[in-house]
């Protein structure tokens, strides 16, 4: 589904992760690669598909909203071309961790998550480690509140 333009050339996409518990199941080893990653089933419309592609094509920023978000663009973009996005549906088992070259997403809305978590691991990815743990560091000090209903933060 797509919205009308929310002014300043700001669109709203929709598309479906289906997430479950697992999402939330932190990594126990001292090896995140290790950790098995759960699979969620993911959609993306023709119509969110052909509207991404295009926004690429033209150089404007794609937000994710949300480290799910991100992570079914991303197995998007694996599953075609970054600039010609095809229709999706299909199990996503992408684990997107530090060093990832990300594809689609340009910028990132997303709460605090909690240490050791896959999410976390995401932002890492996107922002860079060093960088994360400052932003995690003043959200502690200023007492952010953490996990899905907690605080959220723009990483550009």
């Amino acid at each position: 589904m797509l919205l009308s333009p929310l002014g300043k050339g700001v669109h709203c996409l929709f598309l479906t992760l289906h997430i479950g518990l697992d999402t939330f199941l932190p990594v126990r080893g001292d090896n995140p690669i290790e950790h098995p990653i759960h699979k969620e089933y993911g959609v993306v419309s023709r119509e969110v598909a052909s509207h991404l592609s295009q926004a690429k094509a033209e150089g404007r920023r794609i937000i994710g909203v949300g480290t799910t978000t991100a992570r079914l663009l991303e197995q998007l973009a694996q599953a075609s071309s970054p600039l010609q996005l095809q229709p999706f549906e299909d199990w996503v088992s992408l684990f997107i961790l530090p060093g990832y070259q990300f594809r689609v997403v340009d910028a990132l809305i997303t709460n605090f998550h909690l240490p050791r978590s896959t999410m976390l691991m995401l932002v890492a990815a996107f922002a860079g480690k060093e960088l994360v743990t400052r932003a995690y560091s003043e959200a502690v000090a200023q007492k952010y509140r953490f996990y899905s209903f907690g605080d959220a933060m723009l990483v550009i």
